[in-house]
């Protein structure tokens, strides 16, 4: 309920806010009007809605019209009157409270008649309520009502209800009668008796008191005003008002014994008769204010009604009953009528008040109980109604006055009887005397005025001065707090009299103590030196403004405190601790303005001295050594003589033995105390008068040197044994008491408030506590031994500073600001100090500066701290009188060398803040411009870089993580072209300012234009015409249109590309209009800029691009830069659009996009999963936003972690939602770096634990780097993927990002719940935590246990991630760091799998990916899968763990759970289906299950592999499914047929292919003609269409065989001629996608062969999903009597290794051209469009490749040679390792072809695996063919070290690196083929073979050096230059 009223206040408050749609709703929680006969019973959330409504009334009221009606469910409940039943009301629901704040919201509801009516009828009908059951609820409600008064009610609905209130006052139309003559009340009470009053007051009923008391507050307000009564009916409420005012006095001279009513009753009686009356007063007063002024009748009237009042007011004085409450309330209000009275007629009445108002005010001050401390309600109002009097009539009647104030004072002169007379017993002070007293002293100060102060304080004085001042009395106490009060006005005459007389009286009790120590010491001179006196020294000192007084004040009390050190130590026996503490408070406060850097005057210099010494001497000082272990404490007894130098030691170590707030008052007193210079000549004058001082008597003789070396212990124990023995012993008694003085000072100076000093009136001035230390520093010819101990104290006050701001560093708000501004404070004033002409000073200084920013780095982020180094390294050093060359040298080298260091530590930690403070200081007029930029600065700035390799700093900092530096280079405004970025700060730095001040300078003219312009109404508005939005300001108009312009760029980004100069453009100029609302106001309201911050942080985040992003950065930068204030908020809206981020699933958190990287691109070929199309966005632009916005996370928490609670919070905020679970990440690839950069910062996030600010929240922290380790490990649930950017360094990037990551990981100091707690453990009462429970963790310590082992988990997996990275990033260079770590042990590994497993199985099955060759792993694997089948039933990566060809065997109950597991690859699935798995039922039910998963067209790529499995479908399941996905496809079935066909053994070949497989053979037709059958007539007839016109062209080489060959060519035109195509849907076999429009005639051409004649023929065709006009060519070679299929076995792998390439983003060429079997020995070839061979080529040039590529696009170096060169490397790299898989043999220059853009195409794959040309003599011994021609355009050098041959190599190991991640999936393609008979499976263990060349034991290095030495291996080898010269000897092939 409490934050529906806020909110609903909030809105009450801006109207603007309010919408219909809200009201509407709370309406809607309101329940319908009850019936009147039957009221329905409300339920709170109505009555919740009711008031809810009410607040909101001022809303609607302003939003709508003054007129408008409230809502309806409020003027149902008024109307309908159920509120007065109590069946309406909730049970247990109190109504009375609910309606005393229900009625003041509709009292202060606009008028309306509807509102006005509603309430006129709820007010009557309560009035008229009967029921005794409801009369509770019509009181309740007629009390709010009145509480609540005025109501809105309009006249006609006001005059019904005075009317029925008059009902309530029977007989009101008889006056009263006048006031009792003098004896009446006597002859009253003798002759009626008192019984007969009580009567007659007993008749009056409670109730009926209560209605009156109601009708009263009612109707007053209805007296004057649009409503106000008839003059007839004003007489009647005042008759009626008058009767209870005059029955007050008779009432309240009744004693309590004497009713008969006692108790509650009678008490619950007084209270509801004195309210009444109090009600009647009121309406009285109102009621004579409204008469006429001149009548005789109303003058009597008014007289008649003062004397009631002052009658009854003596009545309240001398009742019982005045100390109730409702007495004194009473009181008062009669009071305030009597001055109204009074006032309101000009001062007619005054002479008739005076004459009875003295009486009044003696009677009040005669009461004893208002003689204590607090006088009481009454006392108060009587000096408040006299000085309203007064000051009336000072102006009135001013003769009249001053005889009332004599007549008042004259009570002060009046003596006693028993003051004249001697030798008899002396009683207490009247209480008259004592109230009179302070009721003169009340009327000086409330009255200030100085003639007042002139009559009274002379009264006063000379009555003190009549007294006895050796043995005061309470009157004597009570003058002497009268005088201070007085003196508080400030009248100098008054102040400099009662000042002479307070502190000569404090003096004369101090020296009257000696006199009499051996008496009994009066209390009332006690209480008068300990607690009188000292009070009124501290009033006067708390009160007193004028400086000329203050100062003079100071002067009196120093020297007071220096006259009473005097004199205690004069006195023997006596503490001077007592006698000097109570004046500590006065001066402390009367010091707590002064200046301590003001230029002092002498004496009160010394004065200051003085006082610091006895402070010291008297161990009044609080302790300034932290020692834990308690020191006995000295006595503190009068009587006893302590030693001084005990007292000393006890003050430096504690305990504190005074009173805690003389310990306060000497800390304040620190704060406004000069520095206790002295200087060098005046040491032995000062030390003589130190000693006078300290023994003014010369009565000590040889106890001096006790003392002394008592002294020098102290010191010496203050300083912190920081000074050497030796130099110590030097030191005099009285010069160690006056360095102790010293050190305390100073130390408590910084201990009080942080060192920081109030604001000085002298401009050069720090108000740094240090610019006092130093002062000691300079002073000079110094003995070393003060030097020392001056230094000491430096450092001692240093240390202070440095605890004072730890013991802060958690608070909040204007906590942390005063906090952050001590230190930039001290630390501007050691910058400053480093200028100093001292050695020793500027040491000191440069030393302190150093610890400052160790020990609290944030003061390197500190503007002003900044500002002033920058403008310190050029400034014009002052040489002084004398020129010195030498120090300013000295200076400046000093200056640039801090300002270096400085810069680049804070660079290193945080560059975008740093950039963006370098930037400000740019922009400041009078920061670095104001003397423009010297040589000296860019010197330095020129020397500072920060790049992404070696920097200035050691070790890894936050600028090497890669994200950082990003949004460095965004902060800066640079863009960043280079692959290895360098930051130069000072140019980016001007450039950034430069654009930044533009921007500025922009707004502030647009500002000044308008100004001058006359606002929105005559810029925006057409001459004539009246603006639509008057009144607008500047702020209001342009934050409207930027907030306008940066919505439609959020909008427009959703469907397009964005401008992004444009975005940046407004960006900058929305963020320079709100830094100019912010820096021209210091204190503004960013009410009207919230929502433009807003869209400045969220903006970025929605469109969710690098640039976008960039933008944001800069313009972040800019804002926390230039208004550090900002920070928090900026941060806040930041971390609620990244939670946004992570909730709408973008960027790094886009874990639901299924196409999320390269294996999504590989489905379901080789990854399992449905292929899914490519997104609209690509999502790796949004992972670079988020890695950008990382960057600027991580600065910012560079900066805040030490001095800002709030933003550590927010950013906790943001990790804990981050790392909520594993699952909100993206596993894309390119998302690594960003992705352990979240990790990074997390980790350094938890790291906090050990700062002090964050102590709190240890459990937090730890439960956030639970989820951190988790979150990390979850990135290792995934296969390891590559990823290839366009970006250059994208990789390198990558790479360094996990390093680093990997590297906070090792040296993250170790720590848990029990490391935590372990302090705790072994003090008493403290439980041991490490057995607790906790309920995420379990037990603390297993916790601890189970964290080190995911830590070094995730290290073994970081690192391992990193090293791959690290190759994929460098793949030449080859060094192999992994060979220099320690290896893991077996038990360690085991340890690893079962952690892994414990956080998420995944991440154990991803393990052999990263270490395949680890048995040890693979067996744990292997157990722990087997043991928790049922949790995996959704991971297929864990098939191979259990599906063995051992669990086949034994036909394993774990192959049960089959039927339930996920879909795998379709690779993975043919796996299954070879001979090793024996098609176990469950296996093949489970494979045909993942096959069915697929859409048929997905699987028939792998139509060879399905066709093999028919070998071993013992069971009819691999037939069962093709039959099945014939039917769903078309195109599967034709194809299926055709590879059926394909499969058939040539006649001539019969007889052996019988013994190979006739079951297969047989089977063969057989599955062909169930498909035939099973065709629809549709289908039939396209299936007859489409085979019948391909056998037609196909059957056209039989034709040709008998014919020459020159007429082959005219016969192929005369078949062609004859064949038709039948219908629009026919298409070529080998590429299914394309559609037949057309066939070329004379396109035919006969191709060599031995056997039959193979042709070539064009078709036109078209895309079947692309345009129907688009058509285009495409040969197809038609083979007979040659074996296609190990072509298709060839080109499945390059395909696969294609589809590999394209989605790791490599850019290497493959062209796996279509070829398809369709009968024995029989085949469609696709021919490679716009290519020639290179034996062609070298046809119509002598010349090699390079030649031929310089004659085709140009000489070397060109755009379009070098475009060809590089088109051939990718194609050439792609290739290599193709062929470094397949082995194809037979490369002549025949089978290579290049097309038009200089690629390279292998052809013709007859010779791969284990067989080659020649009858297998593998005469190709290389891997791929590198020919010297080739090598000519890969390596122009010929060395092997040319860019382009590394670029080579890098494309090899890349694509070999990406093929070896999918080995699995090749092998299982290649290895279902082995009994197909093809001729390269015929000979040696190819399966096996090709498995090595995968290299899978070889780490990531390893297989990339190897590929490197294969490539070199390759270079332009004998072998290949031979086999090429043999093809050209043999077959005439160019070679």
């Amino acid at each position: 309920m409490e934050a529906l009223n806020e909110l609903c206040d909030l809105v009450a408050a801006h109207p603007d806010l309010l919408l219909a749609d809200k009201l509407a709703w709370l309406s809607s929680r309101c329940a319908a009007a009850p019936a009147a006969a039957a009221p329905q019973r409300a339920s709170r959330a109505h009555l919740h809605s009711l008031l809810a409504l009410a607040r909101l009334l001022p809303a609607g009221g302003a939003g709508a019209g003054g007129d408008a009606a409230p809502p309806a469910p409020l003027l149902s409940f008024l109307a309908s009157h159920a509120f007065l039943s109590p069946a309406f009301w909730p049970q247990s629901f109190a109504p009375a409270p609910f309606l005393s704040r229900l009625l003041p919201l509709l009292a202060a509801a606009p008028s309306s008649p509807a509102l006005s009516s509603a309430l006129s009828a709820a007010v009557l009908a309560a009035l008229d309520v009967a029921d005794l059951a409801s009369a509770p609820l019509a009181r309740a409600f007629l009390s709010a009502a009145a509480a609540a008064a005025p109501l809105p009610l309009l006249p006609a609905d006001a005059a019904p209800i005075a009317a029925r209130l008059l009902l309530e006052f029977p007989g009101s139309e008889e006056a009263p009668t006048r006031a009792k003559g003098k004896g009446e009340d006597a002859a009253g009470e003798e002759n009626g008796g008192v019984k007969e009053v009580v009567r007659r007051f007993e008749e009056e009923e409670v109730d009926e008191l209560e209605r009156k008391e109601v009708a009263f507050r009612l109707i007053v307000h209805m007296l004057g005003g649009e409503g106000r009564l008839e003059t007839e009916q004003v007489g009647k409420v005042r008759n009626a008002a008058a009767r209870q005012v005059r029955s007050l006095t008779d009432f309240l001279k009744i004693r309590k014994r004497d009713w008969r009513e006692q108790g509650a009753q009678l008490r619950a009686r007084i209270n509801t008769k004195l309210m009444c009356c109090q009600a009647a007063v009121v309406v009285l007063v109102r009621s004579v204010s409204t008469m006429d002024t001149d009548s005789k009748s109303s003058k009597d009237m008014l007289q008649q009604t003062l004397a009631w009042f002052i009658e009854a007011t003596k009545s309240c004085i001398l009742s019982s009953w005045r100390k109730l409450k409702i007495c004194e309330d009473l009181f008062c209000t009669l009071l305030n009528g009597i001055s109204q009275i009074t006032v309101s007629r000009g001062g007619q009445l005054l002479p008739v008040l005076l004459i009875p108002l003295k009486p009044l005010v003696v009677s009040t001050c005669s009461q004893a109980d208002m003689a204590g401390s607090s006088p009481g309600a009454l006392f108060e109002a009587v000096v408040k109604l006299s000085c309203e009097i007064i000051e009336f009539g000072w102006t009135k009647d001013r003769a009249l006055v001053d005889t009332f104030i004599m007549r008042l004072a004259a009570y002060v002169r009046e003596r006693n009887d028993y003051e004249e007379e001697d030798g008899k017993g002396k009683e207490a002070v009247p209480v008259i005397r004592l109230n009179v007293i302070r009721l003169l002293a009340e009327l000086c100060v409330c009255l200030k005025k100085w003639e007042v102060v002139d009559m009274i304080l002379p009264l006063f004085i000379e009555h003190l001065e009549e007294g006895d001042a050796s043995s005061p009395s309470s009157l004597r106490l009570r003058l002497l707090d009268a005088i201070s009060r007085v003196a508080c006005l400030g009248f100098e005459k008054s102040y400099r009299e009662s000042i002479v007389l307070m502190t000569r009286s404090y003096l004369d009790k101090v020296k009257a103590l000696g006199a009499s120590e051996n008496n009994t010491v009066p209390s009332e001179a006690t209480t008068e030196r300990t607690e009188t006196l000292p009070a009124g020294f501290l009033l006067v000192a708390s009160n007193l403004t004028s400086t000329k007084l203050r100062s003079d004040y100071r002067h009196r009390l120093l020297s007071l405190c220096s006259d009473v050190g005097l004199v205690a130590e004069s006195k023997s026996g006596r503490s001077g601790a007592d006698l000097m503490g109570p004046l500590l408070p006065a001066v402390a406060e009367i010091c707590s303005d002064f200046d301590p850097v003001s230029t002092v005057e002498p004496s009160l210099l010394k004065l200051f001295r003085n006082l610091w010494f006895y402070i010291v001497l008297f161990g009044l000082a609080p302790p300034i050594q932290n020692n834990e272990a308690p020191t006995k404490p000295v006595s503190t007894s009068l009587g006893t003589m302590e030693s001084s130098s005990a007292i000393a030691l006890q003050a430096v170590a504690g305990p504190y033995m005074w009173n805690s707030q003389w310990s306060v008052a000497v800390q304040r007193i620190a704060q406004g105390t000069p520095p206790l210079v002295v200087s060098s000549v005046k040491w032995l004058e000062d030390e003589l008068e130190l000693n006078a001082l300290h023994n003014p008597g010369s009565r000590r003789g040889n106890g001096n040197e006790n003392s002394a070396v008592g002294q020098r212990a102290a010191l010496s124990a203050a300083l912190g044994s920081r000074v050497e023995a030796a130099a110590m012993n030097t030191i005099s008694g009285v010069k160690a008491t006056y360095l102790l003085a010293v050190a305390f000072l100073e130390i408590l100076r910084f201990s009080c408030s942080g060192g920081l000093l109030m604001a000085t009136s002298t401009l050069n001035r720090s108000n740094s506590a240090f610019s006092c230390v130093f002062e000691y520093l300079l002073t000079p010819n110094l003995t070393p031994a003060v030097t020392q101990c001056l230094t000491a104290v430096a450092h001692r006050a240093f240390e202070t500073v440095l605890s004072w701001l730890e013991d802060r560093i958690s608070d909040i708000g204007e906590g942390a600001d005063v906090r952050e501004s001590v230190l930039s404070v001290h630390a501007c004033f050691l910058i400053k100090s480093m200028s100093q002409r001292d050695e020793h000073v500027r040491d000191v200084s440069v030393k302190l500066l150093t610890q400052l920013k160790e020990k609290f780095p944030q003061v390197l982020w500190n503007s002003a701290c900044l500002d002033l180094l920058l403008i310190s390294v050029h400034n014009e050093l002052t040489s002084g009188p004398v020129s010195d060359p030498a120090w300013v040298a000295t200076v400046r080298t000093l200056y640039q060398k801090i300002a270096r260091e400085w810069l680049t530590s804070a660079l290193s930690y945080a560059p975008c803040t740093t950039q963006g403070l370098i930037q400000e200081n740019f922009c400041k007029p009078s920061g670095v411009q104001r003397t423009q930029h010297t040589a000296d600065v860019v010197s330095l700035l020129s020397e500072i870089r920060i790049c992404s390799g070696k920097n200035d700093w050691n070790g890894i900092r936050t600028a090497n993580v890669p994200a950082v530096m990003d949004s460095a280079a965004a902060a800066s405004g640079a863009k960043k072209e280079a692959p290895d970025f360098t930051l130069e700060v000072l140019s980016t730095a001007v450039v950034s300012a430069t654009v930044k001040c533009n921007h500025a300078g922009e707004i502030a003219g647009m500002r000044r234009l308008f100004s001058t312009m006359g606002g929105v109404n005559m810029v925006m508005s057409p001459p004539g015409t009246q603006s639509v939005h008057p009144h607008q300001s500047f702020d209001e108009v342009f934050v409207s249109k930027f907030v306008s312009l940066l919505q439609n760029f959020v909008v427009a980004a959703e469907k397009q590309l964005i401008d992004n100069s444009q975005f940046r453009e407004t960006c900058s100029q929305a963020t320079a209009l709100l830094l100019d609302h912010v820096v021209s106001d210091s204190r503004a309201n960013l009410e009207g800029f919230s929502q433009l911050i807003r869209l400045l942080c969220w903006c970025p985040a929605y469109i969710s691009t690098p640039d976008a992003m960039e933008t944001g950065i800069y313009i972040w930068t800019w804002l926390v830069s230039a208004a550090p204030s900002l920070g928090p908020l900026v941060l806040a809206e930041l971390v609620d659009a990244w939670l946004w981020t992570i909730d709408t699933k973008r960027g790094l958190f886009a874990s639901d996009m299924n196409y999320c990287g390269p294996d999504a691109k590989l489905r379901p070929h080789l990854i399992a999963g449905e292929p899914e199309p490519p997104p609209e966005k690509d999502p790796v632009e949004a992972i670079i936003a988020h890695r950008l916005w990382l960057g600027f996370f991580i600065d910012r928490f560079e900066v805040v972690r030490h001095d800002s609670i709030e933003q550590l919070l927010l950013l906790g905020r943001m990790l804990q939602g981050t790392m909520k679970s594993p699952a909100h990440f993206s596993h894309h690839p390119a998302a690594t770096g960003t992705f352990f950069t979240a990790m990074l910062l997390g980790l350094k996030f938890c790291s906090c634990q050990s700062q002090s600010n964050l102590q709190k929240c240890n459990m937090g922290l730890q439960l956030l780097e639970d989820r951190v380790y988790r979150a990390a490990l979850g990135w290792f649930s995934y296969a390891p993927e590559w990823y290839e950017s366009q970006n250059k360094t994208y990789a390198q990037r990558e790479a360094q990002s996990v390093s680093v990551f990997v590297h906070f990981l090792q040296n993250e100091r170790t720590s848990g719940p029990v490391d935590s707690v372990s302090k705790l453990q072994g003090r008493e009462g403290e439980p041991n935590m490490a057995d607790q429970i906790h309920p995420v963790w379990g037990c603390v310590e297993n916790y601890a246990t189970a964290r080190e082992k995911r830590k070094q988990l995730l290290l073994t997996l970081s690192q391992n991630e990193a090293d791959r990275l690290e190759v994929w990033a460098q793949p030449i260079n080859t060094k192999d760091t992994a060979t220099f770590r320690g290896k893991i042990s077996s038990d360690k590994w085991i340890d690893h799998v079962r952690t892994a497993f414990a956080v998420d199985p995944r991440i154990a099955l991803s393990m052999p990916l990263r270490f395949p060759t680890n048995a040890t792993m693979q067996s744990e694997i292997t157990q722990l899968v087997q043991t928790r089948l049922l949790e995996l039933r959704t991971i297929p990566e864990a098939l191979p763990f259990f599906i063995t060809p051992k669990a086949v065997d034994e036909n394993s109950v774990l192959l049960q759970q089959l039927p339930h597991w996920a879909p795998c690859s379709v690779t993975q699935a043919l796996e299954f289906l070879t001979p090793p798995y024996k098609g176990h039922p469950r296996v093949m039910a489970y494979v045909l299950r993942v096959l069915e998963t697929y859409p048929p067209e997905t699987v028939t790529f792998f139509m060879p592999q399905l066709v093999q499995s028919l070998r071993y479908d013992e069971g009819k399941l691999v037939e069962g499914y093709l039959l099945g996905a014939t039917r769903r496809s078309n195109i599967f079935a034709h194809i299926l047929i055709w590879h059926l066909q394909g499969e058939y053994v040539d006649e001539s070949e019969k007889d052996a292919a019988a013994l190979k497989g006739s079951a297969f053979q047989s089977l063969l037709p057989a599955v062909k003609d169930k498909i035939i059958e099973s065709f629809t007539p549709e289908a039939r007839d396209m299936f007859e269409r489409e085979f019948d016109f391909f056998d037609k062209v196909t059957s056209i080489s039989g034709v040709l065989f008998p014919l020459p060959k020159d007429e082959r060519r005219a016969g192929i035109r005369r078949e062609l001629e004859k064949i038709s195509i039948p219908g629009d849907d026919l298409y070529l076999p080998t590429a299914t996608n394309k559609l037949v429009r057309g066939i070329q005639l004379d396109s035919g051409i006969p191709l060599q062969s031995a056997a039959k004649v193979p042709i070539m023929i064009t078709f036109n065709v078209v895309d079947r999903d692309g345009d129907p006009n688009d058509v285009k060519p495409q040969a197809c070679i038609f083979k007979v009597g040659d074996d296609c299929r190990q072509d298709v076995l060839a080109l499945q792998v390059i395909a696969l290794l294609r589809d590999v390439f394209q989605a790791v983003g490599l850019n290497l060429y493959l062209f796996p051209y279509g070829v398809l079997p369709t009968g024995p020995g029989r085949g469609i070839i696709e021919v490679v469009p716009d290519t020639r061979s290179r034996n062609q080529m070298g046809e119509t040039t002598d010349g090699g490749l390079l030649e031929i590529f310089q004659q085709d696009y140009g000489p070397v170096g060109s755009p379009s040679f070098e475009t060809a060169r590089e088109m051939f490397m990718i194609s050439s790299a792609g290739y290599a390792v193709a062929s470094l898989l397949l082995q194809p043999k037979d490369r002549h220059n025949g089978n290579l072809l290049f097309d038009s853009h200089g690629r390279l195409v292998h052809i013709d794959f007859g010779f791969i695996l284990e067989i080659s040309p020649g009858g297998n003599m593998g005469f190709e011994s290389a891997h791929f063919k590198l020919s010297h021609e080739m090598t000519q355009l890969l390596d122009p050098s010929g060395t092997m070290k040319s860019d382009t041959w590394n670029q080579f190599l890098r494309l090899c190991v890349k694509g070999y690196l990406a093929a070896r991640r999918h080995m699995n999936g090749i092998l299982s393609t290649v290895n279902l083929m082995v009994d197909s008979g093809l001729p390269c499976f015929s000979r040696g263990d190819p399966i096996n073979n090709l498995r090595k060349r995968f290299h899978p034991e070889m780490n990531e290095r390893e297989a990339a050096n190897f590929m490197v030495r294969t490539c070199a291996d390759a270079y332009n080898k004998w072998t290949t230059a031979g086999y090429d010269l043999i093809q050209y000897l043999q077959q005439g092939i160019e070679k």
